[in-house]
């Protein structure tokens, strides 16, 4: 199955000529976009899309973009691909669709003050994959995800429909044309999905915050100084990850064991820090490490967008106690709440990412059943 990082959203800008929804709305776009998501699985399971999908890219001079442009670029490969869907505009041939390219644009530059059409690029049911932005400006798609992403949008709305099996088989071509030219991450090896109707459901009331955990400041373990590269926040994931090295269980053992890490990976890695936002003790404690604002060195491509909760100890038969993991998720939700973490986040295991054994098999299986958790 060809890698793909799946974030399936609707438009991050308003609907087309819709300019809010109601709950019947909500419920029929929730139930058409997890018809849709499905019948791309089980196409691409079923083998009915080959990585040899030939698609045509009609350029923005060939549909009549207007002279426009945007001037953010893309750092690639990027991490993520976004799939929308555009409401009201479906078209089945390259006059029509370009016809319908054209009034998109035309909305995004002069009714919402954008700098362009707000996707990288559009795919019509004739089979056709419509240049937007293309491979190496930022879209407007999904605020929190322009800059790492991929913006790729459907035309119409797909209602109890999927695609039509030529678009399917753009798409495919598209994203596997995407992952061997370096312009999308080939290190995603399994869909992941965050469902987009969740984005559509009207605000709920504000949840009381809870209060964050006890975090131990660097300067009461006896952190030596340094001088680290910035987060990127607020931080878009979450990896967990162990140490697979010693664990502790007493305030003053935890102490010395920080220390330790520290040490390891300056002195022995030659890293600027200890390579790790925070480190969770079994004692309960949440120890400040590069902590919210420097970036750790745990996960390549990661370490400014991610925040690394990582556990003292090695965790493959056994898993951390319970007054561990309950710091490690008022720690996550102390993020979002203090605006380090985007509320949208993704966690992931450390494996997840890399080729690791981390964070070991007892506590992946712990996190798998944990808030915002994808493999």
């Amino acid at each position: 199955m060809l890698p793909w990082f799946l974030v399936f959203s609707t438009l991050g800008l308003p609907a087309w000529g819709v300019s809010s929804w109601d709950k019947t709305q909500t419920k029929q776009v929730s139930e058409r976009l997890q018809y849709l998501f499905g019948n791309i699985s089980q196409l691409i399971e079923k083998g009915k899309l080959d990585l040899d999908d030939v698609f045509t890219i009609v350029f923005r001079k060939e549909w009549g973009a207007e002279a426009v442009g945007c001037s953010s670029h893309l750092t690639r490969p990027v991490d993520a691909l976004i799939t929308h869907h555009i409401h009201g505009l479906e078209c089945h041939n390259q006059t029509v669709c370009s016809q319908r390219l054209r009034e998109l644009q035309a909305y995004h530059v002069h009714n919402n003050s954008v700098c362009d059409v707000a996707y990288n690029f559009l795919v019509g049911d004739d089979g056709r994959v419509y240049e937007g932005v293309g491979w190496n400006i930022q879209g407007l798609h999904t605020q929190g995800y322009n800059n790492i992403s991929l913006g790729i949008a459907f035309f119409g709305s797909k209602e109890g429909l999927s695609p039509s099996p030529a678009a399917l088989s753009a798409m495919k071509g598209l994203i596997s044309y995407a992952v061997q030219k370096g312009h999308l991450s080939s290190r995603y090896i399994q869909p992941l999905l965050v469902k987009g109707e969740k984005c559509l459901v009207p605000p709920q009331k504000a949840r009381p915050k809870k209060a964050c955990p006890n975090i131990v400041p660097r300067s009461a373990w006896g952190a030596r100084e340094t001088h680290c590269p910035k987060m990127t926040l607020p931080a878009k994931y979450v990896i967990i990850i162990h140490t697979a090295g010693r664990t502790c269980s007493m305030p003053d053992e935890c102490r010395l064991l920080v220390r330790d890490l520290q040490s390891y990976f300056m002195d022995s890695l030659n890293k600027c820090d200890i390579g790790y936002n925070f480190v969770v003790g079994q004692d309960g404690g949440v120890y400040e490490a590069a902590g919210w604002n420097g970036q750790g060195s745990h996960t390549a491509g990661y370490n400014d967008i991610a925040l690394s909760v990582t556990f003292m100890g090695i965790f493959s038969g056994t898993p951390p106690n319970a007054l561990s993991l309950k710091a490690a998720q008022d720690l996550i939700q102390c993020a979002v709440d203090k605006g380090h973490l985007t509320p949208n986040y993704l966690l992931m295991g450390h494996s997840d990412v890399t080729n690791t054994l981390s964070p070991g098999q007892a506590l992946y299986n712990i996190i798998k059943s944990w808030p915002h958790f994808k493999h």
